[in-house]
């Protein structure tokens, strides 16, 4: 799935000062963008984050998810290393897109699990494509992550594209009241590891 590079700017953040990289996915138009900081083009694995867009949990404080909890915390743990790679893919919804994730939700609300509502409107309970990461990385000189997840589908995606995962670093953070439920789906029907 090719992507073209498109430019790449600093972005300043309360966190630390990141180099935002541009990226067109041809096929689809989607705009996918990575924040890189530091050299992470030595060689050495690279602590980093494939991050899905939630636009409900990224930018709208939603504490159904994780999502936003995650996305700061993966930012915060680049800047304190100082060296790391944040890639911010354009999948909201695991892939079902924004309007089919209100429509999810919506089911949520009439008592089906995150994993059911999807199914119900004729998706897989996760659709994303994780093959346009190799070229992002690929650009960027990256071949070895320390990947913050707690998703291991995610892991075997990189591994099966050549990207060495060194370690995976566990990411725990935003769990509420209104996303107890949601995060136990995630554990129980996708195999997600929260507890470590």
């Amino acid at each position: 799935m090719p992507v073209a590079f498109v430019a790449a700017s600093k972005l300043p953040t309360p966190f630390a000062t990141f180099t935002m990289h541009g990226f067109l996915e041809e096929a689809t138009g989607r705009e996918h963008v990575v924040l890189s900081l530091g050299d992470i083009a030595d060689g050495q694995p690279v602590l980093g984050r494939v991050h899905s867009e939630c636009l409900t949990g990224d930018a709208l404080f939603s504490q159904r998810c994780d999502c936003g909890s995650q996305l700061e915390a993966a930012l915060q743990a680049i800047a304190q290393e100082g060296r790391g790679v944040l890639l911010y893919l354009r999948q909201e919804g695991r892939g079902i897109g924004l309007m089919n994730k209100i429509r999810a939700y919506e089911l949520q609300d009439q008592g089906a699990d995150t994993v059911e509502a999807n199914e119900r409107l004729g998706f897989a309970a996760d659709q994303r494509d994780y093959t346009i990461c190799q070229p992002m990385l690929a650009h960027l000189g990256v071949s070895s992550l320390r990947l913050m997840t707690n998703n291991p589908r995610k892991v075997k995606a990189m591994t099966d594209m050549g990207i060495k995962v060194a370690e995976r670093v566990p990411l725990h953070t935003g769990h509420n009241p209104h996303n107890k439920y949601y995060l136990a789906t995630k554990a129980g029907k996708l195999g997600h590891m929260m507890g470590n």
